[in-house]
């Protein structure tokens, strides 16, 4: 910003169009930043509804059918391979280059697809669309509100991770007693939790702009930014689901 104070001649006074220059480069930096982090997490969820439909194509024939419903090792393999993949980036991210990191986002994606295939096999195709149309709406509203308030939400962060642990931990028992009050009540919960997470990750990566812009660290932040707001978008879809789903035919 320029010294509105400085005697010196050439300096620029505030309000002065190289501060406006200033401004409108930063604007548009940010902007580049946040399309390129949306556009990763886009493609993202792209790739995996593509690999899912694909997975579960041909329903009580389809791959899976046979791996994902009707047991064997390799279920358990693919359903705890995205969380490898969680694990691998968020620890390794100082340590792995742009390119890995891309790499490992993309495998991610394919591996959640395989992951998340079943719900074609479980629910209708009008409860899939209706859940992931009333996702889209909410993120594309929560990520908004959280890009534009001036409240800061860094006070729910911790709050918001500790109900996800919660969450996890509620869910596990509810494998063992089987409740559908607690299961409706996980879901009810999870929507708003990562609701929540949705505007709290949004304002996050915003505010990380200002710390890695110029840097080499830019294309890490951007990959692992769109990992949150992915990981909230999926999550925020399967609870909806499973409030909103109703089983195939």
């Amino acid at each position: 910003m320029a010294n509105w104070s400085d005697p010196r001649p050439s300096a620029a006074p505030f309000g002065s169009s190289r501060a406006g220059t200033r401004d409108a480069s930063y604007d548009a930096g940010l902007r580049s930043y946040m399309l390129s982090v949306y556009n990763y997490m886009t493609s993202g969820v792209l790739l995996t509804g593509i690999v899912a439909l694909l997975f579960a194509w041909g329903g009580a024939s389809s791959p899976a059918a046979q791996i994902m419903l009707n047991g064997g090792a390799l279920r358990y393999v693919i359903m705890f391979a995205p969380l490898a993949f969680v694990f691998g980036m968020s620890f390794g991210q100082n340590r792995m280059s742009t390119g890995t990191l891309q790499l490992m986002f993309w495998g991610f994606a394919v591996v959640m697809g395989l992951s998340l295939s079943s719900i074609f096999l479980v629910y209708s195709g009008t409860s899939i669309a209706g859940a992931f149309f009333a996702t889209a709406a909410g993120f594309a509203a929560l990520s908004l509100y959280g890009y534009t308030t001036k409240r800061d939400l860094s006070a729910f962060g911790t709050f918001l991770i500790v109900g996800v642990v919660g969450l996890l931990v509620a869910s596990i028992i509810n494998i063992f007693v089987q409740s559908s009050m607690l299961g409706f009540a996980i879901s009810a919960i999870g929507v708003l939790l990562f609701a929540g997470l949705t505007a709290y990750d949004t304002q996050r990566t915003k505010a990380l702009y200002d710390q890695v812009a110029g840097t080499d660290m830019m294309g890490r932040v951007v990959i692992m930014s769109a990992l949150s707001l992915y990981l909230d978008f999926i999550n925020m879809f399967l609870f909806i689901l499973r409030l909103t789903g109703g089983n195939r035919n």
